[in-house]
């Protein structure tokens, strides 16, 4: 059994041109929302290890997509495009000391004189407009459409990165943040908790040589696991389970918690979940800076994965490894996933064959044992949903939509 990538990976021009201008439609539109927010054309904030400045973001992809594209003479190459090759001028002066991530490091970001808002959104127009004309005389072939997937797709994930940032600064996104909250709460009901998956043997990864339409560079390469039988939640931990765990204590028990994870609720003096808080003996969850109250059933979200191993261990549970969730996945239709990132037991490491693609940074300054996750999220992009899809982010983040399902020991 092998893992399948979405149609999204396959799209042609005339596609990817249409949701080039979708994906930065939604940019503007967040930083509207953060304008009249912030009340200000700097749109700044105080420095938080979690956040960008939102300038400082969409200017970001502003200057990828044209670092990439219309500035990289060999994008034709596709992933074999040297990316130390000379550049073009940029359309926006200095940029590349501004906006390239690789060598700003996430501290000197707020030490940089941005350009405001309007000139932010000139280049972002800018820059949307050489790449359609680009595109528009680009051959159909996976090769010279690599670059131009890779910038609608990385769009995507720093629109998903706002959509956490405004969360966490309590700031709304109407209608966007309402449709999330509906998302997150639609779940089918279904007549088992846990699924019986039988032994099987299941490749992860792609060989490059098989590899059709677009994939990242962590997701080719092989690796093969040959499983046991296993029993998996159909559906991630929900809200009412994760708080019965709360409400016992859980987050004063050190016996349920890594030594990891013991020091970061004790640091971050976290005595229940983030974004959450008991009123009048009822659960309420911060929303886009609105509190409401918890529906038992949505799935728990905002969980970093330190407390989805204390739970774990409350419930005589484990995570599901990467090959288990891709197999359990693939195997019952029963087996809901999508509303939330998924942590997994696995360290986000390379498939034996790995090759880092042009854009370095991507992948592999980060094999250095965060977890992977599984599936997406309310706040992701449906194109970016698949199975082969591996995110990867800190044990101790809690910011991000992320929750967790469990096995049996």
């Amino acid at each position: 059994m092998s893992v399948a990538t979405n149609a999204a990976r396959l799209i042609g021009r005339e596609e990817l041109a249409s949701a080039l201008q979708e994906s930065r439609a939604q940019l503007l539109g967040h930083l509207a929302c953060f304008k009249q927010a912030l009340q200000t054309e700097t749109l700044r904030i105080p420095y938080c290890i979690e956040c960008n400045l939102p300038l400082w973001e969409a200017g970001h992809v502003a200057w990828f997509q044209e670092f990439w594209i219309a500035r990289n003479p060999e994008k034709h190459l596709g992933h074999l495009a040297d990316p130390t090759c000379e550049r073009s001028n940029s359309q926006l002066p200095n940029s590349d000391a501004l906006y390239n991530s690789s060598v700003v490091s996430h501290a000197k970001r707020w030490q940089l004189e941005l350009p405001v808002l309007e000139k932010t959104q000139a280049y972002l127009s800018q820059t949307l407009e050489q790449t359609l004309e680009l595109l528009a005389h680009t051959p159909e072939n996976d090769n010279d459409l690599y670059f131009y997937r890779l910038c609608l797709f990385h769009e995507d994930m720093h629109t998903e990165a706002a959509r956490y940032m405004a969360n966490a600064l309590n700031i709304a996104l109407q209608p966007e943040s309402e449709q999330m909250w509906d998302a997150l709460g639609n779940r089918a009901q279904i007549s088992q908790a846990t699924l019986q998956i039988p032994a099987s043997r299941v490749g992860l990864g792609t060989p490059a040589e098989k590899a059709k339409g677009f994939y990242f560079d962590n997701e080719l390469g092989s690796s093969q696991h040959a499983l046991p039988a296993f029993e998996i939640d159909a559906l991630p931990v929900s809200h009412q389970a994760f708080l019965d765990f709360v409400e016992d204590g859980g987050y004063e028990t050190p016996a349920h918690w890594s030594a990891a994870g013991w020091q970061f609720i004790q640091q971050k003096k976290l005595l229940q979940p983030r974004f959450l808080r008991k009123n009048n003996n009822h659960w309420e969850r911060r929303w886009f800076g609105e509190w409401r109250p918890v529906p038992g059933h949505q799935p728990m979200t905002h969980i970093s994965r330190h407390e989805a191993q204390a739970y774990c261990r409350w419930a005589g549970r484990r995570l599901p490894s990467e090959a288990e969730w891709v197999a359990a996945q693939a195997q019952s239709q029963a087996f809901q996933w999508g509303q939330v990132w998924e942590w997994t037991s696995e360290a986000f490491t390379a498939f034996p064959g790995f090759s880092a693609h042009p854009y370095r940074d991507y992948s592999e300054p980060w094999f250095d044992g965060r977890p992977v996750l599984k599936g997406a999220s309310v706040a992701t992009h449906a194109r970016m949903h698949s199975p082969a899809y591996r995110n990867y982010y800190p044990a101790e983040r809690n910011d991000i939509f992320s929750g967790f399902r469990t096995c049996a020991l």
